[in-house]
């Protein structure tokens, strides 16, 4: 959402362009890769390069040549950032890895009595809004900021085809080594033959019957829908919750569950309880990093799986013991042919007469693991930093945007969430109400009694309306437990406690 509430500065002159040669291994012209597709869809429908990156000050004594040569080294090591795509006569991409160009590095001067990081924010405001050009620039834009003739900060913008956040942290952490053996993994055009190949489409098969068996299973309405639309019509949030992080080393203890699944229980819950909507149909985004030969790759490898959740009549420990459950079948089909999802989704649409796209996502990007010796806070001390939750609307704005995407952060006192609603699905109201009650069953998950039975319980309302759901994807668990992963692929199955964040 940029800088929020940032003062409008002026436009940045350019004061200077370096041409900066680079020559990388690889090249080749193939179909976008998964990853590439599943970005490229959302970028389509939000009509945005969704940029990424940002700015920072450079060490004192950098010099230019030590910003044109980690530009050079960028654009050497990462094929991601050498990827072009070239449109067919329809409009349809496909990626071609160039092994070598030119790019430019701008510079723009700070006066002497000016603010160079104001200069640089500047900088990557215009990065951001300026449109990217994908078939015909480079991915990236890097622009330096000099004051007295000495470089003082650096900009760097790319679109959010190169890479996710998991690979940006593989990026920083190469960048900052100057890292020199070749790079590992399966590289994008890799990835895209591996794919199409008859193991690729073995695991996209998997992947679609499994989608299959829940777009029929589900109800068609999923959020509440347009109670009270507004204008402009997509509105964002900012939600922090002292009292949600200090619950979370009790949560961990309680539930033996990783922190993707407290927050997809939380999710569950917190949705349910504000909308009245059950079962909660929610897309995780995945990593996909826990598959062979990915996990150290700098590109677009996250996906939205899929996780059905009836939490009604279900307390948030309970919920949050379903959703653990519920994470390996999201993570298993989290990897599949995103065109063929969208043909998928029309088909059902039409053969039940309804809607059923499913556009309500959670993207744990936190890095934020509460240590076993944290402190636990009674209940009633985490009821009172309740006092200090803060929800705040920071965008209103008709730029189009998912139906309901919450997105997790790290914050230096814990987690940060940033919301982002369709108010013609889901109202203010709800989505503030939302936000609270994802804290408040925190709270009840931290402090209550340890479950009797719980969810999967015999005879309790939440067993009864999963089994219904379990029952549809039965035959095709069975069938992928008997096939298993492709060897020589990253069609492999995760195992329990793997991340599913890093997403986007």
């Amino acid at each position: 959402m940029g800088d929020v509430g940032a003062a409008p500065v002026a436009a940045p002159v350019l004061a200077d362009r370096v041409l900066v040669d680079f020559a990388g291994e690889g090249e080749g012209v193939d179909e976008m890769s998964w990853g590439m597709w599943e970005i490229w869809q959302a970028m389509v429908r939000q009509r945005s390069a969704l940029p990424i990156g940002g700015r920072a000050p450079l060490e004192p004594g950098t010099t230019m040549a030590d910003v044109v040569a980690e530009l050079r080294y960028l654009m050497c090591r990462f094929h991601s950032m050498r990827t072009r795509l070239v449109f067919d006569a329809a409009g349809r991409p496909t990626q071609q890895l160039f092994a070598r160009g030119r790019i430019a590095l701008d510079v723009y001067d700070a006066e002497p009595d000016a603010d160079p990081d104001a200069v640089a924010a500047a900088v990557e405001q215009q990065y951001r809004e300026r449109e990217f050009d994908f078939a015909g620039s480079w991915p990236v834009r890097m622009g330096t900021v000099r004051q007295h003739g000495r470089p003082t900060h650096l900009v760097t913008v790319m679109h959010h085809l190169v890479t996710d956040g998991m690979g940006g942290a593989v990026m920083l952490r190469e960048v900052r080594a100057r890292e020199s053996a070749p790079v590992n993994g399966m590289q994008q055009l890799d990835q895209a033959r591996w794919q199409g190949s008859p193991a690729g489409q073995r695991q996209n098969a998997r992947a679609l019957r499994h989608w299959e068996g829940v777009l029929r299973a589900v109800p068609g309405r999923q959020l509440p829908g347009p109670t009270d639309p507004r204008s402009p019509r997509h509105w964002g949030a900012v939600f922090r919750s002292p009292a949600l992080t200090a619950s979370l080393p009790a949560i961990l203890a309680r539930t033996g569950a990783d922190m993707p699944a407290v927050l997809l229980g939380l999710y569950a819950t917190a949705l349910h309880r504000a909308t009245g909507i059950n079962p909660v149909v929610v897309r995780p985004v995945v990593n996909n990093r826990f598959r062979p030969g990915l996990s150290e790759v700098v590109c677009m490898l996250a996906q939205a799986g899929v996780s059905v959740l009836d939490v009604a009549g279900a307390t948030a420990e309970e919920a949050i013991g379903l959703a653990r459950r519920s994470s390996m079948s999201a993570y298993k089909h989290a990897y599949f042919n995103p065109e063929h999802l969208v043909e998928l989704i029309e088909r059902v649409s039409r053969e039940r007469g309804e809607d059923v796209t499913i556009g309500t996502y959670l993207n744990d990007r936190s890095t934020y693991r509460p240590s076993p010796d944290a402190p636990r806070p009674a209940a009633q001390d985490l009821r009172a930093l309740r006092a200090e939750t803060g929800f705040t609307w920071i965008a209103r704005e008709d730029i189009q945007t998912e139906r309901f995407f919450v997105h997790v952060d790290d914050a230096p006192d814990g987690l940060f969430f940033e919301i982002r609603a369709d108010t013609h699905y889901i109202s203010p109201a709800a989505t503030e109400s939302f936000a609270r009650a994802m804290e408040a069953a925190a709270i009840e998950a931290a402090s209550a009694a340890p479950a009797q039975g719980g969810p999967g319980a015999a005879g309790s309302p939440v067993a009864a309306a999963a089994a219904v759901v379990g029952a549809v994807g039965a035959v095709n668990v069975a069938l992928d437990a008997a096939v298993g992963g492709d060897a020589g692929g990253p069609g492999g199955v995760p195992a329990e406690g793997v991340r599913a964040d890093a997403a986007r």
